[in-house]
């Protein structure tokens, strides 16, 4: 494969012209992409003209007919070597005309950069092997339509998917019983929870209905107790002695003979 020379200027003429800076010509009209030809648009003649050069940038010398081998007189563009300064981000420039290029393609011919393919979706897991939530009707009924539509489940013997889920089955019909209890205390504890958030509102209800000023004037009106006197709570009226003399004596008596039966008892064991 031969090897791509880069241009280089052979001349140093110029069109005695103010240098041709790429900021004020139509971003379309040149092509400075990096690893590409460099090329412009000439000003004068408008065809596509090499720009040649490595720090000293210059149109290359062209003709203004491109016929001259037809037998047409050649005629130099007024536009060769002309000076071209590169005053410009090359990658914001680059960026914007990549996205206008992908504007302007049809959209039937557009393609991204980079394909995507769908993977083929990944087969069903058996029933016996789908990690779900298990209950105990879930669990019985996976069994029996396993066993339904299985041939080699017949009797007591059990396939392999059919062990799994027999076994499934036993273990959540063992633990069926735990389980429940469980729910009844989670209720049991939302039941508590619930009323624990409703006894504030429930007192402050009820010191409305029956508390308020009256009691707390009742309150106030407590009054300091004399040493010595006998509370409100007792009085003359409450009996100090047993009332039946004689039949209080003869019951603790009874009472101290059985007591002392029972220690002698004790004692002989």
């Amino acid at each position: 494969m031969p090897r791509k020379r880069p241009g280089r200027v052979r001349t140093k003429n110029t069109n005695r012209r103010e240098a041709l800076k790429l900021s004020s010509v139509f971003p379309e009209d040149f092509n400075v992409r990096p690893g590409e030809t460099k090329s412009i648009a000439c000003p004068d003649c408008r065809t596509w003209r090499r720009i040649m050069g490595d720090k000293v940038l210059k149109i290359r010398e062209h003709c203004i007919s491109d016929k001259v081998a037809e037998g047409e007189k050649h005629v130099t563009c007024p536009g060769s070597d002309q000076l071209v300064v590169i005053d410009i981000d090359v990658r914001r420039w680059q960026a914007r005309q990549d996205r206008l290029l992908r504007d302007a393609m049809p959209q039937e011919n557009r393609r991204a950069a980079q394909q995507f393919y769908k993977p083929l979706p990944a087969p069903a897991a058996p029933v016996s092997r789908i990690k779900a939530e298990v209950t105990l009707e879930t669990a019985r009924q996976s069994y029996l339509a396993h066993r339904k539509g299985c041939t080699r489940c017949v009797g007591g013997q059990h396939c392999t998917d059919g062990g799994v889920l027999a076994r499934r089955y036993v273990l959540v019909l063992n633990q069926e019983p735990a389980r429940r209890e469980a729910d009844k205390e989670m209720e049991r504890q939302e039941r508590r929870t619930a009323r624990k958030q409703t006894a504030p509102a429930v007192r402050k209800a009820q010191w409305a209905k029956r508390g308020g000023k009256a009691v707390e004037t009742a309150n106030n009106r407590c009054a300091e107790r004399i040493p010595g006197s006998v509370s409100e709570f007792r009085g003359p009226q409450l009996p100090l002695a047993p009332r039946d003399m004689e039949a209080h004596e003869r019951r603790q008596a009874e009472l101290g003979k059985q007591y002392a039966q029972r220690k002698s008892a004790a004692s002989a064991a």
